[in-house]
């Protein structure tokens, strides 16, 4: 974190302007081909998890919040094909999904309105504006566009946006937006106290969204909590008192508001729908998946390689520019272009290089933390390490890293470039850009083969509610026991 640029650094204006027009087009343009590819192709039920959201979703344009009676849920099992799956009982006999309860909040306006297949993408917009912003903030010029464009590149994305009922690429998204968002109040130092505390606390609010909808992204926002107390506490970004106060305090109401509705409906400050012992971590099950989720992971997440690729090029970077003196080296216009104003002041100074390395490098840990404490903890996750699942039922519990791993392989294809001599930057833009065209006909045809490839036992359903029964109701399948058993 001290590598962030003290305030007496930054000249009274900044020098960084607005995104142009260029950059503006890539970056709608690659969310508009996500969308055209998600949209093209048919909707249906994969997993007994879409069965489980779409209830409760179709529940609550019904005016049936949370719970239902016995006799509300085989009313709804009979309007819905394929019936109701991943249902508990609850010790007061009342019904609810075992999914934590967020997702179907966000989904259902859509679902009201006849528009569920927009429900993913208009979250995706959001996490991609977020990414925008945040990643243009640290990168410069274009980082915002390559930000985006890796974002919606990825088969893990398009498959999740492509899966109505499925909270997976809303989830993503909001943690992209909140980090995004986070990002810019950091470095945005010669922003307004203002500006900078409502955007940091728009952060939070999607982070913590996110967690309302999978519980356990929690892990990403404790990162969020620590990488911004750490930037408060060393002063290295100039953070105000009162914005730290704003942000950790709608961290501790959220927290308090969760508990308060997990006692309402599941019966403690803790407890959710699943049944105990149904979600198990242990570390027995680290090497498994270290063996088996690798080759899922390239085949659906490929940006990873050059996330990987930028922390240990940043990290390498950190280590020799700290052990070199600095003298007198101005950045070429180049270079230069789409940095911050602190960052141009330093220029000035002679010490352009060190600083914008530590920067790199703040950044990079952040970033790297909530990457790794997302697959870190999905790495014991005792579920995923049976080798006959396929990609599409292991990948989506890794895929809320997305928006990290997107931040961090944009500095591979926007940073390098400027390293070139001036006479080769064409090119190596040229060359940039086509990494992003090829991850995208990775993750298209990724997209494709985990869309087509059948699950055992398998009955594909169309997404659609249908208005009439569809056979006998469903019943749901499991109770959960009364407390104290």
């Amino acid at each position: 974190m001290d590598a962030l640029v003290r305030s007496r650094d930054v000249p009274p204006r900044a020098a960084s302007t607005g995104p142009d027009r260029t950059e503006i087009f890539l970056a709608l343009a690659a969310f508009a081909v996500l969308c055209l590819v998600v949209l093209s192709a048919a909707p249906y039920l994969v997993e007994p998890d879409d069965y489980a959201y779409r209830a409760s979703i179709v529940a609550m344009t019904q005016g049936h919040f949370l719970t239902l009676s016995t006799a509300q849920v085989h009313a709804l099992a009979d309007r819905l094909p394929g019936g109701i799956a991943q249902w508990v009982q609850l010790p007061g006999g009342r019904w609810i999904s075992e999914k934590d309860p967020g997702y179907p909040f966000l989904a259902a306006p859509f679902q009201w309105l006849g528009l569920i297949r927009l429900a993913p993408l208009f979250y995706g917009a959001l996490g991609g504006l977020g990414l925008f912003f945040g990643a243009r903030r640290w990168l410069g010029r274009f980082g915002g566009a390559a930000a985006v464009g890796l974002f919606c590149s990825s088969g893990a994305a398009l498959l999740f946006a492509w899966r109505d009922y499925m909270p997976t690429f809303t989830e993503a998204s909001l943690i992209a937006a909140g980090t995004g968002a986070l990002l810019w109040a950091v470095l945005a130092t010669e922003a307004t106290t203002g500006r900078r505390t409502w955007a940091g606390l728009l952060g939070f609010v999607a982070l913590e969204t996110a967690v309302f909808v999978r519980y356990t992204d929690i892990v990403v926002l404790g990162c969020a909590v620590v990488a911004v107390v750490a930037a408060w506490r060393w002063r290295a970004a100039r953070l105000p008192a009162a914005a730290l106060a704003w942000w950790l305090g709608s961290v501790a109401l959220f927290g308090a508001g969760v508990a308060l509705f997990n006692d309402l409906v599941y019966g403690g400050p803790l407890a959710s729908g699943y049944m105990p012992g149904e979600i198990t971590f242990s570390l027995s099950a680290v090497l498994p998946n270290f063996r088996l989720m690798p080759v899922h992971l390239i085949e659906a997440v490929p940006m990873l390689v050059p996330g990987l690729a930028t922390l240990a090029w940043i990290a390498g970077r950190r280590v020799t520019t700290g052990r070199r003196v600095t003298t007198g080296r101005r950045l070429s216009p180049g270079q230069a272009n789409g940095e911050t104003a602190s960052m141009a002041a330093r220029a000035c100074s002679g010490d352009a290089p060190a600083a914008l390395a530590r920067r790199d490098f703040a950044v990079g840990l952040a970033l790297a933390a909530s990457w790794f404490s997302v697959w870190g903890l999905y790495a014991a996750y005792t579920w995923t390490t049976y080798p006959f699942f396929n990609t599409l039922q292991v990948v989506r519990f890794y895929v809320p890293a997305i928006g990290a791993i997107s931040l961090l392989a944009a500095w591979l294809v926007v940073r390098l470039p400027r390293r070139v001599p001036l006479a080769a930057v064409a090119r190596a833009a040229v060359a940039s850009a086509a990494v992003v065209v090829v991850l995208f006909g990775l993750g298209v045809w990724s997209f494709s083969i985990m869309r087509t490839t059948p699950l055992p036992g398998q009955v594909r359903l169309p997404a659609a509610t249908a208005s009439r029964p569809a056979g006998p109701p469903r019943a749901p399948l499991r109770q959960v026991p009364p407390a104290g058993n």
